[in-house]
């Protein structure tokens, strides 16, 4: 198969990457190396992996890269992922997020491309879950908070319009908060590798507002698995990939200390304004139509995530 990764060098990307060469897959990866690091490519590249340094948004580009290599699938994780810059900047994520998918589903309309696959998120699109029940499936109302998950959930709808008006077979996966090794502290999961980084370094992880606030951690070798599932089906629409598990700040740092071998002792800070209070979201529709669950534990994932940055 031959597979389009764009964001290939990112934190999620890469794990991708390397897991679609190790089965034997011939991967192009599309990166303009802003927040993506090269190095996370390296064994990949050794093993055959090509990687294109260019922006999503650079049709010609894009286009370019269709033609030369013809993908069967491509899996879309390039993104403009950081919250607080969404709300200083609408515009400039609208262009990333929503134009830059656009660009793709052309190219990807316009070549023999077998499955289009989105990374959209669960969290933001959902919004604020207290006094909701959760876990929330994709049924849940979605109420943006902020223009992040409002340009994800435009870019959800141009992948339904492209199925319905041009055939392209296409889905979108709504992410929970991603961790693992590699990951970047951007965007809100990015607090496992703060703490992390923190507690091994023998600093006092800062925690904002009273710590009860909860989200849906997820390990990225699940959210791999997840991806892999949704290339090989031919469902089409919109699906949640959690746990469905809520945890707290507070409790996710003492496993995170007890994965590093460490006390945690937060520093406590004043609450973000906006900030989630509650989500977690039900994947019970990817485990019917995809045939995917999460299998990592959130201990297990937070002890190989420690073990990572050691």
């Amino acid at each position: 198969m031959e597979a389009l990764v764009t964001g290939g060098a990112g934190f999620i990307g890469s794990h991708l990457v390397d897991s679609l060469v190790a089965r034997g897959d011939r991967v192009v990866v599309i990166d303009d190396l802003s927040t993506g690091r090269r190095q996370n490519l390296e064994d990949a590249i050794a093993k055959g992996a090509l990687l294109l340094e260019a922006d999503i948004t650079d049709e010609a580009a894009v286009r370019d890269a269709f033609e030369a290599h013809q993908p069967d699938v491509v899996f879309h994780l390039a993104a403009q992922i950081d919250v607080r810059r969404s709300v200083s900047e609408p515009v400039f994520d609208l262009g990333v997020n929503v134009a830059g998918t656009l660009k793709l589903l052309e190219a990807a309309r316009q070549t023999p491309t077998r499955r289009f696959i989105l990374t959209s998120t669960g969290g933001a699109i959902y919004g604020e879950g207290s006094g909701r029940q959760l876990p929330l499936d994709e049924g849940a109302e979605c109420r943006p908070d902020a223009p992040y998950g409002q340009s994800k959930y435009a870019a959800e709808g141009y992948l339904s319009l492209y199925s319905r008006l041009y055939g392209v077979s296409t889905i979108s996966l709504r992410l929970g908060n991603v961790y693992g090794s590699r990951q970047d502290p951007l965007g809100e999961a990015g607090v496992v590798a703060i703490f992390c980084g923190a507690l091994l370094d023998g600093g006092a992880p800062r925690v904002f507002g009273d710590g009860h606030q909860t989200r849906d951690y997820i390990y990225v070798g699940d959210v791999v698995d997840a991806f892999l599932a949704a290339a090989e089906s031919e469902a089409l629409g919109t699906y949640n990939i959690g746990t469905g598990v809520e945890t707290s700040v507070l409790e996710l740092g003492r496993l995170l200390a007890n994965a590093c071998d460490r006390e945690f002792e937060p520093e406590m800070a004043a609450p973000r304004p906006g900030e989630v209070q509650r989500i977690a979201i039900d994947s019970a529709l990817a485990a019917d139509e995809l045939g995917w669950r999460a299998q990592t534990t959130l201990e297990q994932g937070l002890r190989a995530t420690a073990a990572s940055f050691a």
